[in-house]
């Protein structure tokens, strides 16, 4: 049985062309559930039924193992089970009809307003505070993701406007406002900018050689700043996001507007943030967002 799923994983190399980390995972699962069939005295995968599936997860989930760690479990040994199928070593899928018990889904953390302004608060003025504030306030003020603010370009942004350009997950592209507060940092950035990398360079944030700055770059400057300015709990670029996103449904209650701001492509994604019923109030950014007001000349 183990050939077969090394055959598998090579299935997945070589034709689907999927990461190492992501044969990796598919290796686990599968390892599992043939150690659960080697404990049933199951020896060919063609003898599998949906009942021993069942039993597999239902093991799994009384040890703790979460949902979506099940869920997951599943996918793989239903993409296994397609291409056993395919192969010839079976003529049905077990798994095709089992579902993973459901997670809780818990409403993500975020910083009150005060944190916001006391981590925002950089006095200093060198290029990575200069750098490091423009990359926060931008998290904040648009609510993108982590990769989102790594990979951005200057092409994406239009900061007369007020506008950044995102292509998202899933190739979803969508255009987030910028508010005030972010469009001075980014200015004072890009004036700082000039002493670590030349103009050529596309990416907006840069590390101090010049190079594209990494995502694990970026964590690990917001969690020093977090140190830095007094917060006492861990704060991530997600958290960031999170804090943005309940900030805006505070403000607005606009549900189907943050949807459209975070880039989610299922409303239910959005409604983790809150236990609310919205009505649509159709506030305009500006007045809802606690950072978006401009300084008048």
């Amino acid at each position: 049985m183990n050939i077969q799923v090394d055959q598998f994983i090579c299935y997945l190399l070589n034709e689907r062309g999927l990461a190492e980390r992501t044969r990796d995972a598919y290796q686990r699962d599968l390892q599992q559930f043939c150690q659960f069939l080697h404990e049933q005295n199951i020896r060919r995968f063609a003898e599998v039924t949906e009942h021993h599936v069942r039993a597999m997860i239902a093991r799994r989930h009384r040890k703790g193992i979460g949902g979506k760690s099940l869920q997951r479990q599943l996918s793989s040994i239903r993409s296994f089970y397609r291409w056993l199928i395919r192969e010839g070593h079976a003529s049905q899928n077990p798994a095709a009809a089992v579902k993973a018990p459901k997670s809780p889904r818990y409403l993500p953390g975020t910083l009150d307003i005060e944190s916001l302004s006391q981590l925002l608060d950089i006095r200093e003025t060198t290029p990575v505070a200069v750098r490091d504030k423009a990359m926060m306030e931008l998290f904040y003020s648009s609510g993108l993701r982590l990769s989102e603010l790594a990979g951005l370009t200057w092409d994406q942004l239009d900061l007369a406007s007020g506008l950044v350009s995102i292509t998202g997950k899933g190739n979803r592209s969508r255009v987030v406002p910028v508010g005030g507060k972010a469009i001075e940092a980014l200015k004072e950035w890009r004036k700082a900018r000039a002493g670590l990398t030349d103009y050529a360079q596309p990416c907006v944030f840069v590390s101090q050689r010049g190079q594209p700055i990494s995502v694990r770059n970026i964590q690990a400057r917001i969690r020093h700043w977090a140190k830095r300015q007094g917060l006492p709990r861990h704060v991530h670029p997600h958290l960031l996001r999170h804090s943005f996103a309940s900030h805006m449904l505070e403000s607005s209650g606009d549900l189907r507007a943050v949807q459209e701001l975070l880039g989610h492509a299922d409303i239910s994604t959005t409604q983790v943030y809150t236990h609310l019923d919205f009505q649509h109030l159709a506030k305009v950014y500006d007045k809802a967002h606690p950072r978006a007001k401009r300084k008048t000349a």
